[in-house]
């Protein structure tokens, strides 16, 4: 029922327990939604039909889909709007380490 959104509250607070910089917190939530967006991709590109069903059982979509199932209306559209931002610092983070390799 809610293990989706209890895994994700204890994943966020295990990092930020530990880590204690806002990096890592947005480097966990970029890390989460690539692996349900695969796993998603997996889902409907697979051709057994036994993984699909338990991928699509036990598995949401997206961070989004997570934002959605629990939530509704002006609380679902704030949520998501710091979601995007917590995506956008990530790209710049990823961007920022690109860049300071130099190996283009």
């Amino acid at each position: 029922m809610y293990i989706d959104l209890i895994v994700l509250i204890l994943l966020i607070f295990v990092v930020i327990m530990f880590f204690k910089n806002y990096q890592s917190f947005v480097f966990l939530i970029a890390i989460i939604d690539i692996f349900l967006r695969i796993l998603s991709f997996i889902k409907s590109n697979i051709g057994l039909p036994d993984v699909s069903y338990i991928i699509g059982k036990y598995f949401p979509e997206s961070i989004f889909d997570i934002i959605h199932t629990y939530t509704n209306g002006i609380v679902s559209t704030i949520i998501d709007w710091c979601f995007v931002i917590v995506m956008i610092n990530f790209l710049f983070y990823i961007t920022r380490i690109f860049l300071r390799k130099k190996k283009i």
